[in-house]
């Protein structure tokens, strides 16, 4: 196709978008290139021309999807925004990310099971969690010198708990809503579930009125 030819960058744009569906879908084990470049309409060629080949292409899609989720989170304002305030947002984007990017959650479980090599040597991509974490940490700093969150909370741990609350439940929403008997992804359950997040994160780090500060527990 010449207008692909002609734009290198938008043909891996839709390489990468193809790439994510069939490894969410199939794993990298089970993953086809033919596959990816039938979706993407792209040839194989061209696919290993730009990505070298189909582990570098999955490396190249878990790569990008933890740079579109930090990317999103940068663009909140949260350090313009007042403490409280800027949490809730972080945790609905959060939240939200995931209920709209379900493939995020299935790729991430596929990096770990092959022990994160594809991104262990990844710099970038440290540095950008480095730079969220110290986002979450701004945040803290300025609500604890406010008197609304308790001094000493690790940001590094707020971030994974972030993470976890939200992961976890759409993860295991099939065996979940086996085992707790209802559909954990309609949209009263969802409902109920963020609601759920956002009190726990809250009761976490918002100082309790009439309560002295500390370190909280």
């Amino acid at each position: 196709m010449p207008f692909r030819a002609r734009n290198p960058e938008a043909t891996k744009s839709d390489i990468l978008a193809a790439a994510r569906v069939e490894f969410a879908n199939a794993g990298l084990a089970g993953a086809r290139i033919d596959k990816i470049a039938e979706r993407s309409g792209a040839n194989k060629r061209m696919i290993y021309h730009y990505f070298g080949g189909k582990e570098q292409l999955f490396t190249a899609v878990i790569e990008d999807a933890y740079r579109s989720i930090r990317s999103g989170e940068r663009q909140l304002g949260l350090d313009a925004l007042p403490p409280v305030e800027a949490l809730t947002k972080l945790l609905e984007f959060t939240w939200e990310y995931y209920l709209k990017n379900p493939e995020f959650i299935t790729l991430v479980n596929s990096e770990n099971l092959h022990k994160a090599r594809h991104i262990a040597g990844d710099r970038r991509l440290r540095a950008l969690q480095k730079a969220y974490v110290e986002s979450v940490g701004r945040i803290l700093e300025r609500g604890s010198a406010a008197g609304v969150f308790y001094p000493g909370i690790d940001p590094a741990q707020l971030c994974i708990t972030i993470a976890a609350i939200g992961f976890y439940y759409l993860n295991n929403r099939h065996t979940g809503g086996v085992l707790f008997g209802f559909n954990f992804v309609a949209k009263d359950a969802l409902a109920a579930r963020w609601k759920f997040n956002l009190a726990t994160i809250l009761r976490l780090v918002v100082v309790a009125p009439g309560r002295a500060q500390g370190v909280a527990a």
